[in-house]
């Protein structure tokens, strides 16, 4: 962590500045009074002079020369890199308001509520510790409902947000007319019949939608099989209506449990990237990965990549930190801005090593 401690002598001190390299860094100034200055940029140095340097004539533009008392840096190589650094400084120093300060928003999820005697869905940006299946992360709250809405036309899973008190004399809904809702409110099921659809409809968001549509073309080979084409023929359409819920995902969205992956990015480091491992919605940290020869003798990247993998290890992280550090990962995924590669795993332990190593070249090479 480089440091500038700004002397009496401002001379000194501007030439201190001139040093400092004009590359991507998360910075802090730290004032003689009150609480510093947290902020990232592209180019450090330019940053830097513009807020500290002596000014000739009045300015509207902030000046914090005669304020600031000490300066600390980090290179980061990647906008990535930058938003973690950024979110772990704030929370170090700004620990009531650090979300404010980064302007870091939650994504939204859907959700299965499995608290409730009658389980729904609902559209969340809060991950809880109470017992629910959280889908997710989407890129906008529109994208969110819109996925709902028309995977709900799947199941028979009720839609009403009441608190149910079942009984046959409940109105009901429109859904329930159009045959779209099991009705547990008017009592035409029992508690254990709406669990066992509440129970597809999980299989259908952990298993990536696989245990509708494959059992959906099982049937529809079946009925092929029997010449019984016209009942195919419906199976057929219904595949084509899963397929495009299926379509309605955005790239990060899956179980949060099985958000698996990892992100590949420059370092600030020449000669390096950086590996940033993902395991079950949980943030592992970033695996810095160099060219350096070893013992005089180059080593492949294949071998580097392994031993990044075998350095890995658990991390105890708070709900309200893997949501954080989602949502990091999901803004800079999304973002017109996303430098890197995301590379989606259902397992840390079977790496597309071949498609790694492509990507190190390509991330490695200078522009």
């Amino acid at each position: 962590m480089p440091e500038i401690a700004v002397a009496e002598d401002l001379a000194t001190f501007d030439r201190a500045l001139e040093r400092v390299p004009n590359q991507p860094a998360v910075f802090m100034l730290w004032p003689k009074q009150g609480e510093p200055y947290l902020a990232r940029t592209a180019l450090l140095r330019r940053r830097l002079l513009r807020l500290l340097r002596e000014r000739e004539s009045p300015s509207r533009l902030l000046n914090l020369r005669h304020t600031v008392m000490r300066i600390e840096f980090w290179l980061t190589g990647s906008s990535l890199e930058s938003s973690v650094r950024m979110y772990e400084l704030a929370r170090r120093y700004f620990p009531e308001n650090y979300l404010d300060v980064i302007r870091l928003r939650m994504p939204p999820y859907v959700k299965v509520i499995l608290t409730n005697e009658f389980p729904r869905s609902q559209i969340t940006t809060h991950l809880g510790g109470t017992p629910a299946v959280y889908f997710g992360p989407f890129r906008s709250r529109a994208s969110a409902e819109r996925f709902e809405s028309q995977f709900l036309d799947l199941f028979q899973m009720r839609r009403c947000e009441e608190d149910l008190a079942p009984s046959p004399a409940h109105p009901g809904c429109i859904y329930g007319e159009m045959g779209m809702c099991l009705r547990p409110c008017q009592q035409v099921v029992t508690v254990q019949e709406y669990r066992n659809e509440v129970g597809r409809v999980i299989d259908f968001l952990r298993s990536d939608g696989h245990s509708l549509l494959d059992t959906t073309v099982a049937e529809r080979e079946r009925l092929s099989q029997q010449l019984d084409f016209e009942q195919a023929a419906r199976q057929h359409k219904r595949i084509e209506k899963i397929q495009e819920v299926l379509a309605l995902r955005d790239e990060l969205v899956r179980d949060i449990r099985k958000l698996n992956g990892l992100a590949l990015t420059a370092s600030a480091e020449p000669g390096a990237v950086e590996l940033w491992f993902v395991r079950e919605g949980s943030w592992l940290g970033a695996q810095r990965i160099t060219f350096e020869l070893v013992k005089g003798k180059p080593v492949s990247l294949d071998q580097r990549l392994h031993e990044a993998v075998a350095l890995l290890a658990p991390v105890q992280q708070s709900m309200r930190e893997r949501q954080e550090y989602s949502a990091i990962l999901a803004r800079w995924f999304y973002s017109s801005w996303r430098d890197g590669e995301w590379f989606p795993l259902d397992d840390l332990e079977k790496l597309p090593y071949r498609k790694l190593v492509n990507a190190i070249s390509r991330i490695a090479q200078p522009s």
